[in-house]
């Protein structure tokens, strides 16, 4: 397969009288309606005093016929921030949607600030009834998080239905690094089931084999089914190269039964590029069809800072 990378579509910081909306546009996932598709993505403002920031999720409408032409940006965060001591209380990150009869359901990471580490996340759900404008919680807690196999860092949800079953791809933490002296995430690919959306059974497998790396993070699993088979695209990079530039690339998995996957990076046919805003990386790829072409959203440098960018697919996933 080859993409061709068409532009940046958001850039965050040309948005203005929106404290919540100054950096970052990451995550990018599409809802498609007749006339325009609507992509979530998550978002900061400024850091407070402390220098720590939180997290809130948001949307632009693209109109269908002319994707860089924006036609609409959400008024306030789709979701609150959690309460005191709740598992999203300072963040929001990322959101996956889908539809349920008449309903938009999301789930999302939420992110809560530890003393030993900087974080700890887990998986909230919330469904809206105005068309994906709004979202409200089911309940203040989680609706998947870390357990006995999966001690840390349950997130990067993106939420799937095939033959009936709900599919929940997301990743799992192993093991916390140490690098430079600061503890990084060791984060692999997981997936669970559900007959309803709300309870959920884990498989407790890593999907993705490890690129020669056993170090290796791994993270947004986005899978699209496409000519008879599923096809994984996902990001990878090694903790010890988190904070650096060229850090974080685009991996490709595909399966017959969602379950098993053989990986073939060397197929994804997008790199980054020798300059401008995604020379540095590219990462959280999403993969979705409009108008019988299929397209991948994805981040550039400083993991989506200045925003999201789009590219075509030329030839065929097979």
């Amino acid at each position: 397969m080859k993409w061709k990378k068409l532009g940046k579509i958001f850039t965050p910081q040309k948005v203005k009288k929106k404290y919540w909306l100054k950096n970052f546009a990451q995550g990018p996932s599409t809802l498609i309606f007749d006339d325009f598709i609507r992509v979530y993505f998550s978002c900061r403002p400024n850091p407070d005093k402390d220098g720590k920031f939180v997290s809130y999720s948001a949307f632009v409408d693209l109109d269908k016929n002319d994707l860089f032409n924006i036609i609409n940006i959400s008024q306030k965060p789709v979701i609150n921030l959690g309460g005191k001591g709740c598992f999203d209380e300072f963040g929001t990150y990322p959101i996956s949607v889908i539809r349920e009869k008449e309903e938009i359901w999301a789930y999302y990471g939420g992110w809560t600030r530890c003393e030993s580490i900087p974080f700890n996340t887990a998986i909230g759900f919330a469904k809206s009834i105005d068309n994906g404008v709004s979202f409200k919680r089911l309940g203040p807690g989680p609706v998947l998080s870390y357990s006995i196999n999966e001690p840390f860092n349950i997130g990067s949800a993106r939420i799937r239905k095939f033959n009936d079953i709900f599919y929940l791809f997301y990743v799992s933490g192993e093991k916390w690094v140490i690098v430079n002296k600061k503890p990084e995430m060791l984060l692999k690919i997981r997936m669970a089931t559900s007959s309803d959306g709300l309870n959920w059974k884990k498989h407790n497998k890593n999907l993705i084999k490890d690129d020669d790396n056993h170090n290796e993070s791994q993270a947004s699993p986005d899978v699209f089914y496409h000519n008879n088979l599923y096809h994984m695209f996902f990001c990878n990079w090694l903790p010890s190269s988190f904070r650096k530039t060229k850090s974080r690339k685009i991996g490709y998995a595909y399966s017959t039964d969602l379950i098993n996957w053989i990986r073939k990076d060397e197929n994804i046919g997008i790199d980054i590029s020798s300059k401008g805003w995604d020379s540095e990386m590219i990462a959280y790829p999403h993969v979705f069809t409009v108008n019988n072409k299929i397209y991948m959203f994805y981040l550039g440098n400083e993991v989506g800072k200045y925003g999201f960018g789009l590219a075509e697919l030329e030839g065929y996933l097979k």
